[in-house]
């Protein structure tokens, strides 16, 4: 009687720590850290009149805790990779984004609806005007995601960097 009922402890008491274990294990599992996802795949990408733009690799890396972006412009030579991740302690997205041709740049935000939104802080332009960059991702009805890379002064869009279109390969 004495082991069946060191065996009912057992079970009862093991269960609930192996789960908690279980769970502990993926610290980057929660909804916050999946909100993301729809940037995850392979891509080619396009301009909106169909052009080239280049090729995009996005996936998780470091257990799932960051997304690693690999692009490779469809112009010569022009490539870039960046890393994004959810700031648990902030509470926000953030991106650090480094090119071969010695650009940086550092987003943060999050959501705002379907789109993720991020944006640097203000920074001078050459003319010594402050901007912001605000880039957003959006899941499109025909499962493409769209980029849009806008330059604002004074809380208005200044000039469109970029709007790309994300196929994934292979669809």
């Amino acid at each position: 009687m004495r082991t069946f009922l060191t065996l009912v402890f057992l079970i009862l008491v093991g269960i609930p720590l192996i789960r908690a274990q279980q769970q502990s294990d993926c610290t980057c599992c929660s909804q916050e850290y999946r909100s993301f996802d729809f940037w995850i795949g392979e891509w080619e990408v396009t301009l909106p009149d169909g052009s080239p733009a280049g090729v995009n690799l996005i996936e998780r890396i470091q257990d799932g805790c960051v997304l690693q972006e690999q692009w490779k412009s469809a112009r010569q030579g022009f490539t870039g990779t960046s890393f994004t991740y959810f700031n648990r302690r902030l509470g926000q997205w953030e991106q650090l984004w480094v090119d071969n041709s010695g650009n940086i740049l550092k987003l943060k935000g999050g959501l705002k609806g379907d789109a993720m939104v991020l944006s640097s802080e203000p920074a001078l332009d050459p003319e010594g005007v402050p901007v912001i960059n605000r880039i957003t991702w959006s899941l499109q009805e025909d499962g493409r995601v769209r980029q849009h890379w806008e330059v604002l002064r004074d809380g208005a869009v200044h000039q469109v960097l970029f709007d790309g279109y994300y196929r994934k390969t292979g669809e």
